[in-house]
């Protein structure tokens, strides 16, 4: 069951609850520093009448910005991977997140994963032990070959998988984001399963949030008519343009789209497709029995949703931080999908700035040639000298 608990805010009260009246009354006196001829210090010790009145009129004409001086951390535990993915796209935030890469999928009286998921799991945990040590056995140790294993396996499992993470936030981003999901359940498909399960799993977090005291109904009222930044329409319909700024629309996993949004200043939108198709690691591709057994079962479990879904992403950015995103995951410790589509994201950038001829053409191409460690002036700590890494062309 998802439970929230506070590990550290701003103001909180003994009983380890969220002191929301205290937060206001220093965030009312900080409203008053742009016309303060003192500043801060002239405003500590004001009316507090006088306060309120300004937290009044800010929170009525929406310079709601002064609750971002209020932050708090809050320990989650045992919140499904998507909705995780859900908050995560709302970008003002810091995390630390329990890896699914790495974690054991078991089944259980209480557990999300069914006994089938888990069974499946276990099948192809040993599956791609065996077909990983015979490619790259010479590179890697078992216990590097059992965490890869565990990579590949877990895109059978749903990605309401539960896991932890340690969410930092701001009083007027968590009231934001609640409004947001309080719009996506009022509006979601009711004969979506994905979306009915999901808007269930908001309601917890919701239900948590606000027994901790979180909540400033002002801060709720959503008045710019704004929703959940990670989900979209039409996303295939979408424009593909390559400039001083980028859009490009493409499908992957649940997975590789968790990792691609570690890049906050880069734009993802997603939509679930009706026709169910998954991600194939290039590990098994050249074996068609292993291929065809792995659609199947991933068919025999889509009623969960599992994380090798494929997705249709929307990315939006502009051409620097496209190339940040290269620096970190054109590599080969990187996970394998995110940097075969940051490849080829690459490849239709660089030829479309060719064939117009733009100046950015000859900055981009000294990334065209392999990993980062290829990059002019990138230094790497860690050399890993492993050649399929470094040409990208691994398979694992």
């Amino acid at each position: 069951m998802l439970k929230i608990e506070i590990i550290k805010a701003y103001f909180e009260t003994e009983d380890k609850k969220f002191d929301l009246d205290k937060s206001l009354m220093l965030s009312g006196k900080l409203a008053g520093v742009c016309y303060n001829i003192e500043g801060f210090n002239n405003l500590k010790d004001e009316d507090p009448e006088k306060t309120k009145r300004r937290i009044t009129l800010t929170k009525s004409n929406g310079h709601h910005s002064v609750y971002d001086h209020i932050y708090m951390t809050l320990n989650i535990v045992d919140i499904p991977k998507i909705l995780a993915m859900v908050i995560n796209n709302e970008k003002e935030y810091t995390t630390s997140e329990k890896s699914l890469r790495y974690t054991p999928v078991v089944s259980g009286a209480d557990s999300i994963i069914s006994e089938k998921e888990a069974k499946l799991y276990a099948k192809w945990m040993e599956i791609y032990k065996d077909k990983i040590k015979k490619a790259y056995g010479d590179i890697y140790n078992d216990k590097k070959i059992e965490k890869l294993a565990q990579e590949n396996s877990r895109a059978i499992v749903t990605v309401f998988m539960p896991t932890t993470l340690v969410y930092t936030v701001s009083l007027r981003q968590i009231n934001y984001i609640v409004s947001y999901m309080k719009r996506y359940i009022d509006e979601h498909d009711s004969n979506n399963k994905f979306e009915v399960k999901l808007s269930k799993y908001m309601q917890e977090f919701i239900d948590n949030i606000d027994e901790l005291n979180i909540l400033d109904e002002d801060l709720l009222k959503n008045e710019k008519d704004r929703s959940l930044s990670l989900f979209g329409k039409d996303l295939d319909k979408k424009e593909i343009y390559y400039g001083e700024v980028y859009s490009t629309v493409y499908r992957v996993t649940f997975a590789e789209l968790a990792q691609a949004q570690r890049h906050r200043t880069i734009d993802y939108k997603i939509e679930l497709t009706s026709k169910k198709e998954y991600f194939v690691p290039p590990i098994i591709r050249d074996d068609e029995k292993l291929v065809k057994e792995w659609l199947n079962d991933m068919d025999s479990v889509k009623d969960v949703t599992p994380i090798g879904e494929l997705i249709t992403v929307y990315e939006r950015g502009t051409y620097e931080n496209f190339i940040l995103k290269c620096k970190e995951r054109l590599c080969s410790a990187a996970q394998l999908e995110v940097m075969l589509q940051t490849k080829n994201t690459l490849t239709e950038y660089y030829n479309a700035l060719v064939s117009k001829n733009s100046d950015l053409a000859s900055d981009m191409e000294k990334y065209t040639h392999g990993a980062r460690c290829t990059f002019s002036g990138f230094k790497c700590s860690s050399q890993c000298k492993f050649k399929e890494g470094i040409n990208l062309s691994r398979k694992i």
